[in-house]
């Protein structure tokens, strides 16, 4: 045989030993994805039975929502964002949507842990701003 043949055998064998290693860990995790957290909601949240949007778009978009606010309350101050139906909210990280989700640990940290998020709102907003008002009076 003769020696090219052998040396591209060797070539061969040692790609498809390469692609097995560096897909193991694909093939080995499929099907194990751990599932997504369960939100625990107030009771306010509950009976409001509403949030600014739907459920579904709060989840996939809640960060562009939030950064829309960011930008008309601070350049335009604007404080009042109207949603597809017509109701009129408060555009307030605090005072919105810390009023009906009041549990930072259990709403806003869950789903940010599982998906490996580091948000920077709590870099100027508190976790809770009226327990913080009623701790001064």
């Amino acid at each position: 045989m003769p020696r090219q043949m052998y040396d591209k055998g060797k070539i061969v064998a040692g790609l498809v030993i390469f692609v097995i290693i560096a897909t193991f860990p694909f093939w080995y995790n499929i099907g194990k994805a751990a599932p997504a957290p369960e939100l625990k909601l107030t009771d306010k949240a509950k009976a409001e039975k509403e949030c600014v949007m739907s459920v579904t778009d709060m989840k996939a978009g809640h960060m562009q929502l939030l950064d829309e606010w960011r930008d008309e309350v601070v350049r335009s101050a604007n404080r009042l964002y109207v949603n597809s139906k017509g109701k009129s909210f408060n555009m307030s990280l605090s005072n919105t949507c810390l009023d009906c989700h009041s549990n930072k640990a259990d709403f806003c940290d869950k789903c940010h842990d599982y998906a490996s998020v580091r948000p920077y709102c709590w870099d100027c907003h508190i976790d809770n701003p009226k327990a913080t008002e009623e701790a001064k009076e």
